[in-house]
Parts: structure tokens; sequence; C-alpha cells
């Protein structure tokens, strides 16, 4: 009977790996990206690539388990989940008051620690801040809140 159930969640296992999620590649750079209508400076730029983009962007880098199910649909929800919540690359889109507002939780997740993601720093190591990216982060994140909050509501 255990032969039977385990051949069963086997044939169940090789089935799915054909249902596949859509991978969230872009093909080309958004006309609304965040640097196309903000500055976005080279050591904020590289913070972003390394620690931010795989979530927030229309272009993830997927690791070699995304193509294994059902780790690839949890990867998948944990990249749409982002993007929903801040897309640098449909930044530009926003209005200023959403724009301002994205800033603020940036700051405030970043300084609590919640930003990159626990899940995520555990298999990308590279993604970890440390204190001086944090802080270079942070910064930027705020100068660009008050630029935004200055700016005329649309």
């Amino acid at each position: 009977m255990l032969k039977k159930i385990l051949i069963g969640l086997l044939v169940v296992f090789v089935i799915i790996q054909f249902i596949r999620p859509e991978k969230n590649t872009a093909t080309a750079a958004s006309a609304n990206d965040i640097s196309t209508r903000y500055t976005v400076p080279d050591d904020v730029n590289t913070i972003l690539q390394k620690a931010c983009n795989d979530c927030h962007t229309n272009n993830t880098t997927y690791p070699w388990y995304s193509n294994i199910q059902p780790v690839g649909w949890w990867l998948q929800n944990h990249v749409n989940e982002g993007k929903a919540e801040l897309n640098f690359s449909e930044f530009a889109a926003y209005k200023n008051k959403k724009a301002a507002h994205k800033m603020e939780e940036v700051v405030e997740m970043v300084e609590a620690g919640e930003m990159p993601l626990r899940s995520y720093t555990i298999a990308h190591t590279d993604a970890k801040l440390t204190s001086e990216e944090k802080a270079t982060l942070v910064a930027w994140a705020k100068a660009l809140h008050q630029q935004i909050k200055s700016m005329p509501a649309e």
C-alpha cells in the first residue's frame, strides 16, 4: 500500500512539473522605470539591483530551483506580491501621492529590517544589506520622498 502511495505521489510530482507559472522577465526596459523620472545614484542602483529588483521590477533573475514545482509557484507568488506593493519598473507612472507614500514605505521597511525578506536573503546572501547600504538606501528614499511631496498634486 505504501509503495502505491509513493508511486502516486511521484506521478503527481512529475505531472506538476509541466504546469509552470509565467516568468517575470521583461524583454526591454520600461518607459515608466523609476530612473526615467527620478535620479537613482549609482550606489543606490547597485543596492536596488542586488536586494530589491528581483521582486520589485518587471525583470526577475530566477534561481535554478524556480524550475521545480511547487517551489516555482511559491517564488512567483512572492514576485507578484512584491510587484503589487512596489514596482520600480512602473514607478514613473505612479501618481505623486502614491509615489511619495511608496518611498515612505521603503524607509519604514528597510529601517525595520523587513526588507529584503529573510526568505530571500537566505538563498541570496549577497542581498543582505550592510548598515552602510541600509543608510544609503534610506537617505535616498527620504530625499526622493521629499522631492515628490514638493511636486504639485496630479
